[in-house]
């Protein structure tokens, strides 16, 4: 058994850190590092009782976050985000109840959710990217569920390795489509990361490997061992993470060389994960509207601009003329070129609230300045009484779910202004929309 269990377990916790550390708020992401995170733990479950009910139930619980994940990617407007959610977060609740309550080949009523989850994404195929994202799904779905229907009803111990692979195949098309939709390169990045599992899994998991043979039957070594393999499977899924870690505690007094180090570390990031230069006009109007919409929700957050492709636009490059050339400089030149935009969305006179205000109000509040007027505990500290007033006023008269479809709509707007001085041709959207 340690011969199968140290390499599952290796590599399912290194990709789930991996997942996890390409952006942790992404809840398709956190779905799928959950749902690694589980079959680790199921793995170490059944080395140390083989066919225990309670290896099965963790060997199980995987399906449920891989549904979390298939239904993540649905693509889905923000007043269907929300019930489909929190109906997957009960739904998933309910069926790990029926899991452990139920017997062996009943557990299998965890493929339910999954199941559920593809329907829905058949049909809004047309709408998911990568276009082939929901047959490779379903593929690996009906492999996981023959895997999961053999271990279940013979305890084969075949049956686990087998569902590993379904998983890191899961999870890789998990990491493709994240990276499609925010605009980033996946392989340079991805590769560097496998070749350090790959060396974790041999030089910690050979070693790992041979005390636990030689130590058969202890299951506190056993347990041990294994949390050796996570904390180095950690470190090569979290590397720059850890390094930045490590520089706060090991440079607390050094302020400035700590601020410079983190620069660097963030330029060399965004080089493993920006996509190769290219003329944008290219890319076709559909995904320009999408990259503006998420520069736009990630203004805040210079690391994640430094791997949008929107950095290579041209009235970027002109002001990035005669100065040194960087990531995060194209960045906040590009974060620059966004607050233009939607300053240029405000109304004559002074702060309003009527229709003609909701797109600027919705992207300058809330992207721009970073307020999140919905907080259990709205911070107020430090701004302007317009700001203060905006807050208070989407606080209290306007829906979340209509605050997003305001910001979707301006950010439209923008998209349409940077498109027409790129190309020289509006959007066919923008000229649909406003006629």
């Amino acid at each position: 058994m340690p011969a199968l269990a140290v390499p599952a377990f290796t590599l399912a916790a290194w990709l789930a850190c991996y997942l996890i550390g390409r952006d942790p708020r992404r809840t398709v992401l956190r779905w799928a590092s959950a749902a690694l995170w589980a079959y680790a733990v199921g793995v170490v479950l059944w080395t140390v009782a083989p066919g225990g009910a309670l290896a099965q139930i963790w060997l199980c619980v995987p399906a449920l976050g891989w549904a979390g994940a298939v239904v993540s990617l649905l693509p889905l407007t923000p007043p269907e985000r929300r019930p489909v959610d929190r109906g997957a977060l009960v739904l998933g609740v309910l069926f790990l109840v029926m899991v452990i309550a139920l017997p062996p080949v009943g557990r299998l009523v965890a493929l339910t959710p999954l199941a559920g989850a593809l329907t829905l994404l058949w049909r809004l195929r047309g709408q998911v990217l990568p276009l082939r994202l929901p047959l490779a799904m379903t593929v690996l779905a009906g492999l996981y569920a023959a895997g999961l229907a053999l271990l279940l009803v013979t305890e084969s111990v075949v049956a686990i390795p087998a569902l590993g692979v379904n998983l890191l195949a899961a999870g890789y098309l998990v990491a493709v489509a994240h990276a499609v939709e925010t605009g980033e390169r996946l392989r340079p990045d991805l590769r560097r990361s496998v070749t350090g599992a790959i060396a974790v899994t041999v030089l910690a998991g050979v070693p790992v490997g041979t005390t636990m043979l030689l130590t058969r039957g202890d299951e506190v070594v056993a347990v041990l061992q294994f949390l050796i393999l996570a904390v180095a499977a950690a470190a090569a899924g979290l590397g720059s993470r850890i390094r930045r870690l490590l520089d706060r505690v090991a440079l607390t007094d050094e302020g400035p060389l700590r601020t410079d180090r983190a620069a660097l570390f963030s330029n060399a990031d965004a080089l493993l994960r920006r996509r190769e230069r290219r003329r944008l006009e290219g890319i076709g109007e559909p995904e320009f509207l999408r990259l503006t919409r998420r520069a736009l929700a990630d203004f805040g957050d210079l690391d994640r601009l430094t791997r949008s492709p929107l950095t290579d636009l041209p009235v970027v490059e002109r002001r990035l003329a005669g100065r040194e050339d960087q990531p995060r400089a194209r960045a906040r030149e590009l974060r620059a070129v966004l607050r233009e935009c939607v300053s240029a969305l405000r109304p004559a006179g002074p702060f309003g609230t009527t229709e003609e205000w909701r797109h600027y109000n919705a992207l300058q509040f809330c992207c721009v300045l970073g307020i999140d007027p919905y907080a259990r505990r709205p911070r107020t500290d430090g701004m302007s009484r317009e700001a203060r007033l905006a807050a208070d006023w989407f606080r209290r008269y306007v829906p979340r779910d209509v605050t997003r479809q305001w910001q979707q709509e301006g950010a439209m707007i923008v998209a349409g202004r940077l498109w027409d001085e790129l190309s020289g041709r509006p959007l066919p959207e923008m000229t649909t929309r406003n006629g």
